[in-house]
């Protein structure tokens, strides 16, 4: 993987793919890039004028892409259900899932399904939006999810006895840490039950390390906390990489040749910066009872089951 960049994605003619939150930041940059390299790409965003805007914009820097912005909000399930609809309504096939947008480090919430806004967001709506499409991933050979976890995780395992931040006090950046922390153990979990049912579906995941994009300064923008938005702004600038250096990890996951399921793709100098590589992840990630409790969870919470993958 050393060195690996842009000009190393491979022709992506005839693919199409969903990135969510692409209208901005990682997401932005990797529906940018997989339709240069001749994908289709839905770009799945939640604000109609900031979906509609990135569409334009990518139009502009790739002339001839072949995209389209469909609404999907993922903290709200009944959107989830339209979006996956409307993409079976006008795609035959999908190659690639990019679960890539969330939330980080908000003040306590609640989705419009009652979830608390980090997990809502971060797992359950991309639970949900994965096993929706699941019968068109399962028909397209070669597909592959991917999903945006974070080095954050390693702050915090899941409470499997209160995944909505429900019994004890709330602490914006442990909420985070678990959230990033359930999208591995999805990922380990769906690549579990696709290998059980032979499937030739990639489950793998990714995280930016440390990237400049407009998560660091959402939470505290939000709360009106000027002061913090203010050192966020001065640490995006002073240590993180950039979206585009940030993005190749997501890249790599989503179009490198021979990426094994489960695996986790990160930068490669400490998990912070540089050319795509092998992360480490904690332990508890890679659980197997823990995933099938959060499965089973998820599953009830959202109203979604996987009945493709039952064995």
């Amino acid at each position: 993987m050393t060195g690996w960049n842009v000009s190393d994605i491979p022709d992506q003619s005839g693919r199409t793919a969903v990135v969510t939150g692409a209208n901005s930041g990682l997401g932005y940059v990797t529906a940018r890039e997989l339709a240069r390299k001749g994908a289709r790409v839905v770009l799945a965003c939640r604000s109609e004028v900031r979906g509609a805007e990135a569409e334009d914009r990518l139009v502009a820097e790739v002339p001839g892409a072949d995209v389209e912005f469909v609404r999907l909000d993922l903290g709200q399930l009944d959107s989830v259900r339209e979006f996956t609809a409307v993409y079976g309504r006008a795609y035959e096939r999908l190659d690639l899932l990019v679960n890539n947008a969330g939330v980080m480090a908000l003040p306590h919430g609640r989705t419009a399904d009652g979830f608390e806004t980090q997990f809502g967001v971060n797992h359950l709506g991309h639970f949900a939006l994965t096993g929706l499409l699941m019968p068109s991933l399962l028909s397209t050979p070669g597909a592959r999810v991917v999903t945006l976890s974070s080095m954050v995780h390693a702050m915090a395992n899941i409470d499997i006895d209160d995944l909505n931040s429900e019994h004890h006090p709330y602490r914006r950046w442990i909420a985070y840490a678990r959230s990033k922390t359930a999208n591995l153990l999805f990922t380990h979990e769906l690549a579990r039950r696709l290998a059980a049912v032979g499937s030739d579906v990639v489950a793998a995941a990714a995280h930016p390390g440390y990237a400049s994009t407009n998560l660091q300064t959402a939470g505290p923008k939000l709360e009106g906390r000027r002061g913090a938005e203010r050192f966020m702004e001065i640490g995006n600038r002073v240590f993180a990489q950039s979206a585009e250096a940030g993005a190749l990890p997501t890249l790599y996951a989503a179009t490198a040749p021979g990426v094994l399921p489960d695996s986790f793709t990160g930068p490669s100098i400490a998990m912070w910066r540089g050319s795509p590589g092998r992360s480490w992840r904690a332990p508890w990630t890679l659980n197997d009872a823990a995933g099938e409790r959060l499965w089973a969870a998820s599953e009830r919470l959202t109203g979604v089951t996987y009945d493709a993958l039952k064995v």
